[in-house]
């Protein structure tokens, strides 16, 4: 019953925004963006004026799974409807110490009138936390999420048709644990990229696992466990291409390894899309538009990507192929936290920590992974970088700290670039 109840607020909070005229924002842009939902309806998002902005001489980007996800659709925006969720706090004080221009946010629920995505901006990131500056973030993207959409079959071998392990990309409902980019800069929605159809067996000697899926099953399944964006955004005289995924854990799976498998394709998808070339012109956007990102471009590739080249159970070989791709710089950004222990042996794994951790997953030395990432063009030099965790006993520490903590068991990832004049 009070499971019910939930529902029924956060439907009641939903209209309200609605009819109050609080519209929330898919691309708040002055281009219109058609964005097909999961039922195919088209949603057409009010224009909005371009904020003002000067020719930036840098810009700084974020990527940070905050964990702004829910076990019930709807009830993000209920939560974030009003001031005082903590999480939702610590989240937003993390955003504020570090400032960005541009921010990844993984593990956002989708909604697909973007009400969550406008609560949390109105009501937290623009609200001081704690003494903080607030952030404001003028432009808002957000698109459909695999995660929860039914496949119809059997994905997870358990004997029933349904439920979240049966669907697209995995979540008890369409668009949990989604993405929302925010933009202090214009966001060019019209020429915006998103890949979430892209079907797995159409990816040439992919690691699909024809053996565990039938022929059914892989003529329909889709190889992002949640979506593939190519945003274009407008700094200054330039275009920066914002590449966001987050592809699935390499996990929780069987002998077959079909997430292991999903999560290197999801990062070699990725690769291959900034690399270009003949070897890439298999990719098709959900227009139905081929080819990879156009040559010479400025990219950002960033996300949760799931894979540590190190350690974990992922196949390292494609996160280590991208990172090492010539076309981008990985700036390798460290944190306090993991710098003063970097070497030192953790837990009963005795493990060594790596200063380049981005995640804590709660397993000693061996949950102390970098699975989050902002990797830049090499036309966009690197200023600096860092990964938010600090030192036991600095400001801000009690935002990261604890099991879980109030934030996230991942840390806010940053890089400032320069910008060419």
């Amino acid at each position: 019953m009070r499971y019910l109840t939930r529902l029924a607020l956060s439907a009641a909070i939903l209209t309200a925004i609605t009819t109050m005229g609080v519209t929330p924002a898919i691309a708040q842009t002055s281009a219109p963006l058609q964005v097909s939902s999961v039922s195919g309806t088209l949603i057409q998002p009010i224009p909005y004026p371009d904020a003002p902005h000067e020719q930036a001489q840098s810009l700084k980007v974020a990527t940070f799974n905050a964990s702004l996800n829910r076990p019930a659709e709807g009830q993000l925006a209920l939560d974030l409807a009003g001031p005082h969720d903590a999480q939702a706090q610590a989240v937003a004080e993390i955003v504020q110490r570090n400032a960005p221009d541009i921010l990844l946010l993984n593990e956002f629920d989708y909604d697909s009138q973007g009400a969550s995505a406008r609560l949390f901006s109105e009501n937290y990131l623009k609200v001081s936390q704690r003494g903080q500056a607030p952030a404001n973030y003028p432009y808002t993207y957000l698109a459909p999420s695999n995660t929860g959409i039914q496949s119809g079959a059997d994905l997870d071998g358990d004997g029933i048709v349904g439920g979240p392990g049966d669907a697209f990309g995995y979540g008890d409902f369409e668009g949990q644990f989604a993405m929302v980019l925010y933009s202090k800069y214009p966001i060019d929605a019209a020429n915006a990229r998103t890949f979430q159809n892209f079907l797995w067996k159409d990816m040439p000697d992919s690691q699909l696992p024809g053996e565990y899926y039938s022929e059914l099953v892989q003529s329909v399944l889709r190889l992002p466990s949640k979506s593939v964006w190519d945003v274009p955004v407008k700094v200054g005289k330039s275009t920066v291409h914002i590449i966001a995924s987050h592809p699935t854990p390499p996990v929780f799976d069987g002998a077959e390894k079909r997430n292991k498998r999903r999560n290197h394709d999801e990062i070699r998808l990725l690769n291959d899309y900034i690399s270009g070339g003949e070897d890439s012109q298999y990719i098709y956007d959900d227009n139905g538009t081929h080819g990879p990102l156009e040559s010479g471009s400025k990219f950002i590739v960033l996300g949760d990507l799931n894979s540590d080249s190190n350690t974990g159970e992922s196949d390292p070989a494609a996160i280590k192929e991208l990172r090492t791709n010539p076309l981008l710089v990985d700036p390798k950004p460290v944190s306090e936290k993991c710098s003063a222990f970097a070497g030192s042996r953790i837990g009963r794994s005795a493990l060594m920590l790596d200063a380049l951790s981005t995640a804590d997953f709660g397993r000693g030395g061996k949950g102390v992974m970098r699975v989050d990432y902002v990797l830049p063009a090499k036309a966009l030099p690197i200023l600096d970088s860092g990964v938010y965790w600090p030192a036991t006993g600095a400001s801000g520490a009690d935002l990261t700290e604890g099991l879980p903590p109030v934030s996230s068991d991942h840390r806010l990832v940053w890089v400032n670039l320069q910008l060419p004049k």
